[in-house]
């Protein structure tokens, strides 16, 4: 379903729907209520400050890759803050216990470097453990967190080098865009593979990827899963998903500016992946767009292109009821989840609006990007 935009919208715009982000934070609350568990946001996937204030009393805190997401967790959303990175800079650590509650580490090595100065602040200490268990609907080592060669993760091998006396929390994030086998499937290979270890610590972080609030997710098998696992080993459990919690919660509204013939017809628009859905390549995917069909389709086909100057900036090929027009607005859909956190401004390219669209309908624009953001970016 469309949203209810106004006609005069300035695009490209990035749109949040608060309603859509309550219905999916209802979910997070139901399973964090019947579960008993903590659930944390990673920030690394979705991090608009302005709508912190909507998940502070849903959230139990935030989850970085580093220190200036810990930072942005700590001074915007104010709760507990998680931190993992598979290794940290000079100085990164002791700068860190002054801003997280809970730093994890990803080897034996660092741990033993790290562990007195994390200790001494008194912040709990975790390890990412690298479970051996591998559930994706992306597909592919490329986003398989325990593919050969992964470099997240402590594996089985070395697993008993680690000081278990001085670990507070063992992390296992395995996930990515997974729905409910691998979710639960997790916790069991954990329970059963993992066990003893499981037993040395205070808690269990289950990490991210788990989709809860993506169609046909079983959050019943989720809750039965995390309740057998608090019941077996009576430790504190956490899961930190960052799409889980954003998708299908928002879009980016685009216009078309030109049409270009050459064999088939393309519409280059103000948008781009290569800046604005950076996913699309890397992935790559296809993303939806409200009343657009696949190529064949409908009557009218086109290629979407971006409007850098990267020869590589196609968006796909989609098909259309009635023919494009330059001043047509195109909206591509979920595209709250890793979009703006990892736009560019490659080309002078101008950052899209940051918008949201509250429960009201009122349209209201946070952010505004303009040539001072291209050029602070160049030093």
């Amino acid at each position: 379903m469309a949203p209810r935009l106004p006609a005069d919208i300035r695009t490209p715009a990035y749109v949040l729907d608060v309603a859509l982000l309550k219905r999916n934070l209802a979910t997070a609350a139901r399973i964090r209520h019947e579960a008993g568990v903590k659930i944390l946001l990673a920030t690394k996937a979705w991090a608009m400050p302005a709508a912190f204030p909507l998940m502070r009393d849903t959230l139990d805190g935030t989850t970085a890759s580093g220190e200036q997401e810990a930072r942005l967790g700590r001074e915007e959303f104010g709760k507990e803050v998680h931190v993992y990175a598979p290794a940290y800079g000079p100085g990164e650590v002791e700068r860190l216990v002054g801003i997280a509650d809970h730093i994890y580490f990803n080897s034996p090595g660092q741990i033993a470097r790290h562990l007195g100065a994390v200790q001494a602040a008194g912040r709990k200490v975790g390890i990412r453990i690298n479970p051996g268990y591998s559930n994706t609907t992306l597909g592919g080592a490329l986003y398989d967190p325990c593919a050969p060669g992964s470099r997240f993760g402590t594996t089985i091998a070395e697993i008993d080098k680690l000081p278990w006396g001085s670990i507070d929390i063992l992390h296992t994030h395995a996930l990515c865009e997974s729905l409910d086998d691998g979710s639960v499937g997790l916790i069991e290979h954990v329970g059963r593979t993992l066990g003893d270890y499981v037993r040395k610590v205070k808690a269990v972080n289950f990490g991210g990827g788990h989709f809860i609030n993506k169609p046909h997710y079983n959050v019943d098998r989720l809750i039965a899963a995390l309740r057998a696992f608090r019941a077996e080993f009576g430790v504190e459990v956490i899961l930190e998903p960052g799409a889980g919690l954003v998708v299908d919660t928002g879009w980016l509204v685009a216009t078309v500016l030109d049409i270009h013939k050459n064999e088939q017809d393309i519409a280059i628009l103000d948008t781009s992946a290569s800046t604005h859905m950076p996913d699309v390549l890397e992935v790559p995917y296809r993303p939806a767009i409200i009343g657009a069909g696949a190529p064949g389709e409908k009557p009218h086909g086109y290629i979407l292109g971006g409007k850098t100057c990267m020869t590589g900036d196609v968006i796909g090929d989609y098909s259309f009821d009635k023919p494009l027009q330059p001043g047509d607005r195109l909206i591509f859909s979920d595209m709250m989840q890793y979009s703006f956190v990892k736009n560019t401004t490659f080309n002078g390219t101008p950052l899209p609006d940051l918008a949201m669209l509250e429960e009201d309908g009122t349209y209201r624009v946070i952010k505004t990007f303009g040539y001072e953001e291209f050029r602070r970016r160049l030093g």
